[in-house]
């Protein structure tokens, strides 16, 4: 008698606040000011965004006036130029804020034969890298238009919320995962609907909502603390050399989708 194949299956993370300890987006921000994308104003904007993003206090309006002042902030930066900045400041920006108990995680995962996916509304050129730094099999995230080698403020596709949970469900049939016994972690309530597709979902660092959500629906709720290096952790989770990160940067997405469109990621 035939024996049916075991399904595959996978571990769906969000990356800010659940992998990295910040915005992966913007810690960038003060390597476009020295590439001269952004002035000092904006380095400072950015600065408060990143502490609006810390402490999930911003509200509606707020969040579409930041994110309306950095779609058109970004607007006609040069492609290359940004992917030179992101390959170059990388391990210096994103090596050191990585949760040591999400690297754990992503470990564990892999030695129990699991893919691991990022899922993340920051743009694939920052999460790309960080996904091969991290040995990540996969990673889905927002894309943005390019014409004539420029962006223009316009987007491909955005990973966030709703469309998150479409492109779990897309890996899942073309990867052949069986999301029942799949997991999912995420510390924002906009995760909701990629959390509710998978059939054991973590809440990380979670929101005011999205604990909620957790505590009435019996979902573990886990908490990151400990931002480690990668390199004085593990030998088997190294950052790539640079020739390596820069050859990853060149995927269609971009760093300045993130940049962008983080904050609508968190309080849309």
């Amino acid at each position: 008698m035939e024996t049916q194949a075991p399904k595959r299956t996978a571990a769906f993370f969000d990356l800010d606040k659940t992998i990295i300890a910040r915005s992966s987006a913007l810690a960038f921000s003060r390597s476009f000011y020295h590439g001269g994308l952004i002035n000092r104003r904006s380095v400072l904007k950015s600065a408060y965004a990143q502490f609006v993003f810390l402490v999930g206090g911003a509200d509606h309006d707020q969040m579409e006036r930041m994110r309306e002042y950095l779609s058109a902030l970004c607007r006609g930066w040069d492609v290359q130029q940004v992917r030179e900045i992101v390959a170059e400041t990388l391990h210096d920006m994103i090596d050191p804020i990585i949760y040591d108990e999400a690297a754990s995680l992503i470990e564990e995962h892999h030695a129990a034969g699991r893919d691991v996916v990022i899922v993340s509304s920051s743009g694939a050129e920052v999460v790309e890298p960080i996904g091969d730094m991290l040995g990540a099999d996969r990673v889905v995230a927002t894309r943005m238009v390019v014409e004539d080698g420029r962006y223009s403020g316009e987007i491909d596709f955005y990973a966030y919320g709703p469309n998150k949970a479409a492109a779990v469900k897309e890996l899942a049939r073309t990867e052949g995962y069986d999301l029942t016994s799949c997991y999912a972690y995420s510390d924002s309530i906009t995760d909701l609907p990629m959390l509710l597709e998978v059939g054991h979902p973590y809440a990380v660092n979670p929101d005011r909502g999205l604990r909620r959500e957790a505590t009435g629906r019996g979902w573990p709720v886990l908490v990151f603390s400990r931002p480690v290096a990668l390199r004085q952790r593990v030998p088997t989770l190294s950052v790539p050399s640079r020739p390596v990160l820069a050859a990853t940067a060149i995927g269609a997405g971009v760093t300045a989708a993130g940049f962008v469109w983080y904050l609508a990621r968190k309080r849309r």
